[in-house]
């Protein structure tokens, strides 16, 4: 287990931070490709998404769970 590791992304022109593992980065990045999404488009859509309770870097995770949850799951 890696600890978080601070990231820099840009939303909607503006820089910000998320603290993410190294696992969920690789993750977060493959989903970025496969759905042929830049990085930053892709944790901008997870920002205007999530629940303003929630850091990003924590709806980032969520996302990244829910994703393979979805794939993984029986049609």
């Amino acid at each position: 287990m890696t600890r978080p590791v601070k990231r820099s992304l840009t939303l909607r022109g503006h820089r910000t931070s998320v603290s993410l593992e190294d696992d969920f980065w690789r993750a977060f990045r493959e989903i970025a490709e496969e759905k042929e999404l830049p990085i930053n488009a892709l944790a901008a859509e997870i920002d205007a998404q999530r629940d303003l309770q929630a850091g990003l870097a924590t709806a980032i995770r969520l996302y990244v769970l829910n994703h393979y949850r979805n794939k993984s799951a029986p049609s």
